[in-house]
């Protein structure tokens, strides 16, 4: 009988035993899934949370680049990327600016004084476009304190050693005179993007004085439109230096004024990289020839009425 009693004690202990080990399994399991679902719900929370702070940052971020008019905030965006985005930018569209030239290779450059239209093949612009004022030709800015400069905004672009011992200057297209006005102005026109290979007495002598004229010519009208460049050509007379910059054979300029007596109206130059000992009108012609010896549409911003009438014939300045 005890041993009965016994057996059965024994049974009903094992029994309670194995079902409050059942129930602590269960328990513990329950804790187990409970702080699962916590810790589900906090890294729902935090990526939540992470979202919404880059949004944030995001927002913050895009007026910045709106009011610089480039991707400022972008720390690992390359130097080439953030250049071409800034140039985009800053775009011009004045009444300098020719119309888009076809079968040319072209890079539009934004300057703070001037535009360029630069050409990867031959490594030297296709033309350079500037609008200048009474202004811009006086001021503190010297040349002497600015040095010729690589232009990272171009591949494989013309460098100082291209130019050296090579026999020709580097000769400005938007000259260094026309932008004593500022610094930066006057340091961006050392560019080699702004420059051709030129014979010095032309770059000296010819040039320069038409370069002079214009000075002139925006002190007496208030201001000026210029364009200005290489004449364009199958193949160069010859190329410079270890990037093979073309040495142009002549160079054109036409210039526009719209205020003053018998305004608007305008003329055009084409000289011959020599040197140039005739005067300077003898140089002279209409834009309309000089559109014809380049294949560029000059002032295209006009309208088609004015543009007929001052291009046909040759202004007075």
């Amino acid at each position: 009988m005890i041993r009965g009693r016994t057996n059965l004690f024994c049974a009903f202990s094992w029994q309670f035993q194995n079902k409050a080990l059942i129930s602590r399994r269960t328990f513990n399991s329950d804790i187990r899934m409970k702080r699962i679902g916590l810790y589900l719900v906090m890294g729902i929370f935090a990526c939540s949370v992470s979202g919404m702070v880059f949004s944030s940052c995001k927002q913050k971020a895009e007026p910045a680049e709106q009011v610089d008019g480039f991707m400022n905030t972008i720390a690992d965006e390359s130097a080439d990327s953030y250049a071409k985005k800034r140039n985009q930018s800053t775009a011009k569209t004045g009444m300098e600016i020719p119309g888009k030239m076809k079968n040319t290779p072209e890079q539009i450059l934004h300057r703070m004084a001037y535009t360029v239209s630069y050409n990867s093949t031959t490594k030297i612009p296709n033309w350079v476009a500037w609008h200048l004022t009474a202004a811009h030709v006086s001021g503190s800015s010297q040349r002497s304190q600015e040095m010729f400069q690589e232009d990272h905004q171009v591949k494989n672009g013309p460098t100082n050693s291209d130019y050296f011992n090579s026999g020709f200057d580097r000769g400005h297209m938007c000259p260094a005179g026309d932008n004593k006005w500022n610094r930066q102005a006057m340091q961006e026109t050392f560019y080699f993007t702004n420059m051709c290979p030129q014979v010095h007495s032309l770059n000296s002598g010819g040039w320069n004085d038409l370069e002079v004229a214009c000075r002139k010519w925006a002190r007496k009208y208030g201001d000026v439109y210029i364009v200005c460049g290489p004449v364009p050509q199958q193949t160069p007379i010859r190329t410079i230096g270890r990037n093979k910059v073309w040495v142009p054979r002549e160079f054109f300029k036409v210039v526009l004024c719209l205020r003053g007596e018998g305004s608007p109206k305008a003329i055009g130059f084409i000289y011959p990289n020599a040197s140039a000992s005739r005067k300077m009108f003898s140089y002279a012609m209409s834009v309309d020839e000089v559109e014809r010896r380049t294949g560029i549409d000059f002032f295209p911003q006009l309208d088609d009425r004015t543009e007929d009438r001052i291009e046909a014939d040759r202004g007075y300045f």
